[in-house]
């Protein structure tokens, strides 16, 4: 079925699904792009240290515009700021931290996720892409927990959720949930099982849009 213009949540209101699940007291590290939004909707009152794999854990937002520090950066290379009490130090310490499992979640984007939770995010496999896997191999492997925050299916149309990756794979069975325009999916041991719609989506719609096959949650 051909997916509406607009359909679903807004890029913003995925990012506040994710928010809203990363726990009190959580180290995040944001991956590049939309994950990037999720820092301005974690709820007040909720403390989360977000770290940042050039060498920052304490990363605050985005610095505004004429109040930039031009050797403050983030892995994304925009300015940012740092709360207090944040801490900077070697690029080898902060993989350091993502490799000996000190990071709690972290979100990322993706350009495809298997029904195994596999994901594949750093390159198409086109022979003219530019090599840009940065530290999402790390971040897969050495990260409690992966989130994914993603479009549910490419501008031509085609589901992102397959049955098994087609792209270079970042991480085999890595991924925890997946939030999307259409959904909230969580991946499991017995498959992929559909955790919220977006307003106006059926189960039925979700899984015509779906490659991988869908399960939902029984209810009493």
């Amino acid at each position: 079925m051909e997916l509406k213009e607009n359909t679903g949540w807004t890029i913003n209101e995925m990012a506040q699904k994710v928010a809203m699940d990363i726990h009190d007291g959580a180290y995040v590290n944001l991956g590049i792009g939309i994950p990037e939004l999720v820092a301005g909707y974690i709820p007040e009152g909720r403390e989360v240290i977000y770290h940042t794999e050039n060498g920052l854990l304490g990363m605050g937002k985005v610095a505004e515009k004429g109040e930039e520090d031009f050797e403050l950066v983030n892995a994304g290379k925009k300015y940012i700021t740092a709360i207090p009490g944040a801490a900077y130090f070697h690029h080898a310490d902060s993989f350091a931290m993502i490799r000996g499992g000190h990071i709690d979640i972290c979100v990322l984007g993706a350009y495809q996720v298997s029904a195994d939770g596999d994901l594949a995010n750093w390159s198409t496999g086109d022979p003219n892409d530019v090599p840009a896997v940065g530290g999402a191999m790390d971040l897969v492997a050495g990260v409690k927990t992966v989130f994914v925050i993603t479009q549910h299916n490419t501008k031509n149309g085609e589901s992102k959720i397959v049955n098994k990756c087609t792209y270079p794979l970042t991480g085999k069975n890595v991924v925890s949930r997946i939030y999307t325009n259409l959904a909230v999916i969580d991946v499991t041991d017995k498959g992929l099982y559909v955790k919220e719609l977006a307003p106006g989506i059926t189960f039925d719609y979700l899984q015509q849009n779906t490659d991988a096959r869908l399960y939902q949650y029984q209810t009493n």
